[in-house]
This record gives structure tokens, sequence and C-alpha cells, in this order.
């Protein structure tokens, strides 16, 4: 029961996190979807591209070399000169446009989904900068204790004005910080208006979980891409050797002089047909460097591959390690924050007993919502962190 729980939860996490992939502005989901409408047209040209065109051509001109009047002399032709084999080249350019088509595609998706990542991270960074703006307004308001604190011993002779210039000082310190805070905020407001329509303060936010390394593996879109690039990459090679290899084109012409009253000929046609079937080769002094150039961009997209694979397990690794170092940082604000809780407790009985002030109890009281802040800020990071790993993996549906 337990483990169906935590599978409804994951897979609760992935729905939620991606109902956020219509958080993009209208005008930004109309260029992806025009980069994915240009790439299939692209292709379908591609794959089409070893069909030759049929040449039409119609002309008609005149000369003025007799005396009577001018002549006319008119010509219609339709002309092809298609190539039907060309040792493997025409399956393997077709097999090229669409693997093509399939890594442009995969590109511009993962795109989308890094772009949708920004989106969500500002979020969750607008959230953590109101979080610290809280923490720094307590801080501020334990400045201004500290200070009167200070300044009351220093009015009595106890504390000399080093104390007080430092306390004054860090106070100054903390207001500047939270007016830095506040110009982060429009900023990322900013930011976030650029790639989205909605409100910020209207959007829910998803509770993420730490995906599988497997599963971070299996879906990556880079990788994805990669392989696809690999498979690009291996159908040029053989389209690379195929046209230094023969091509077997076959041709045809019709045409049409009926219209030709210069020059007559009662034993000739004036419309009859010309065809044929040629065999060809190039012979060129860059044909084995052409083709050798072609191996080594197949073997760099294979070690683009590799490459890739190892960079997504130590990418992995270390959001783990981060996320571990964030979970001790949580446990030890909440330490703090028991600690804190206690001491507030007993600061409300040494109050009450006429041992401390109020400000003394205002101050630990300050100081534990301060660690219940810090511990929020952290899952927040912790967030952000594990969104790294979302905006690489292929959508859940």
């Amino acid at each position: 029961m337990k483990k169906y729980l935590i599978i409804v939860s994951l897979l609760a996490s992935f729905v939620v996190a991606d109902e956020l992939k219509d958080i993009l502005s209208t005008n930004k989901e109309k260029l992806f979807d025009y980069d994915l409408k240009s790439n299939k047209l692209n292709s379908d040209k591609l794959s089409k591209s070893w069909i030759n065109p049929i040449h039409v051509q119609y002309s008609k001109n005149y000369t003025t070399q007799f005396k009577n009047n001018s002549k006319a002399n008119g010509t219609f032709s339709i002309a092809i000169d298609q190539p039907i084999f060309k040792s493997g080249g025409i399956y393997y350019a077709i097999k090229y446009s669409s693997a093509l088509r399939k890594a442009n595609k995969s590109d511009i998706l993962l795109q989308k989904r890094k772009m949708i990542g920004d989106a969500v991270s500002i979020l969750f960074n607008l959230k953590k900068i109101k979080l610290q703006q809280k923490k720094m307004r307590l801080v501020i308001k334990n400045d201004d204790i500290n200070i009167q604190q200070i300044r009351n011993s220093y009015n009595a002779g106890l504390l000399d004005s080093t104390f007080l210039d430092q306390a004054i000082l860090k106070k100054n310190l903390d207001e500047a910080s939270i007016l830095e805070l506040k110009s982060n905020f429009i900023e990322l407001k900013q930011n976030f208006s650029l790639l989205s329509d909605k409100n910020p303060n209207r959007v829910k936010l998803p509770r993420l979980k730490l995906i599988g390394k497997k599963r971070y593996t299996k879906d990556n879109i880079d990788l994805k891409t990669k392989k696809l690039r690999l498979k690009v990459s291996k159908y040029n090679t053989k389209i690379t050797r195929a046209k230094y290899l023969p091509t077997i084109s076959i041709n045809g012409q019709y045409i049409d002089k009926s219209s030709n009253t210069i020059l007559s000929n009662p034993i000739a046609k004036d419309h009859y047909y010309n065809y044929g079937v040629t065999i060809s080769m190039p012979i060129s002094i860059n044909t084995l460097t052409d083709i050798e150039s072609s191996k080594v961009e197949n073997l760099k997209a294979q070690t683009m591959v590799l490459d890739q694979k190892n960079k997504l397990e130590e990418e992995y690794l270390w959001i783990v390690n981060s996320l571990n170092i964030l979970d001790k940082k949580i446990a030890l604000a909440r330490k703090n924050e028991k600690l804190y809780r206690n001491l507030y407790r007993v600061t409300k009985n040494l109050v009450k007993a006429g041992e401390k002030t109020s400000s003394d109890a205002n101050m630990m009281y300050n100081s534990l919502k301060i660690h219940e802040l810090e511990e929020d800020i952290y899952k927040i990071d912790k967030q952000l962190n594990i969104l790294k790993l979302y905006v690489r993996v292929k959508e859940v549906s």
C-alpha cells in the first residue's frame, strides 16, 4: 500500500509539472509551432530532393530574313532527366531527411522545455525572494532591538561607541540587502512577463519529486537528440559514399515544332520524342577525402552520444549530492528552530519573572521565525535543483 501511494504521488507530481507546459505566452507558443511546421516542411522538401524537376519550355522567335513579311518560329518541349538508381543514395537520402526531421524536432522540443523550465524557475525564485524578504524584515527588527539594547548600555557607560556603530552598520547592510531583494524581485517579474501571459501570483507551483536515474537517462531529450544526430551522420556517410558510385538516369524529351513556318521538312515530324538511359560516375580527386571526412563526423557523433551519457550520470550525481546537502541544511534549520522555540519559551517565563524584558522575548520570537523561513527557503532550493532534471526529460502524458 505504501509503495502504491509513493507511485501515485510521483505520477501526480509529474502531471502537475507538465500542466505548466501551457505556461508560455501565446506568441512563444506560436513561434515554437512555426518552428515545428517549418521543420516538417523542410524535411518533406528534402525527402523529395532526389526527384529532378520537369522542364517545360515554349519559345517563339521572329525573323525578317524574308522579303514578303516576318516569319515566326515556335517550339514547345517537355524534358526530364531523372536518376532512378544512385547506388543506394536515394534510399539513404530519404532516411537522412527523416532522421534530420526527428533530430531538429527534438532540438525544438528541448528548447521549449528549457523555456518552460526558465518560467517555472522564475516562479520558484519569486516565492523564494518573498520568503527572504520576510526573513530580512525579521532580521531588521532584531537589529532595532539590538541597537536599542546597546544604546541603553552605552548610555549607562557599560559599552563604548564601537559596539553601537557596528550594530547600526549591520542594520544598514541588512536594509541594503532587502532593497537588493526588491530589485531582484522586480527583474524576475519582468523576465517572467517576457515568457508568459499568466499572472505569477495565480500560478500554482508543482511539488516536484526526484526522478529516478534510469528514467532520467531513458527519457532525456538531450541524449535522444544526440542519438538522432548520430543517425543523421550515419546516413550522411552513406550518401557521401553513394554519390561517387554509378548512377543510372532516364531522360526523355517531347518536342512540338508544328508552329515552325520557317524551315519545313516533309520527311521530319513536327512533334517527336527523344529518350534514353545514362550511366554516369564522377571521378574526383577529393573522393576519398570527402568520404573519410564523413566517417570522421560519424565517429564524432558516436563520441558525443557516449559523452552525453557520461554527462547525464555526472549531472544526476551532482543534483543528488546537492539535494543531500540541502536536506542537511533543512535538518539544521529544524534543529535551530527547536532550540529557539525552547529559548523563546524560557525567555517568556523570565519576562514574567521580571528577569528579562519583552524586547528579549521579541528577539527570540523573531529568531525562531527566521529559522522557520530558512527551512522553507531550502525546500525551494531543492525544487529548483529537481527542476533541472525535469526540463530535460520528455513530457508525461
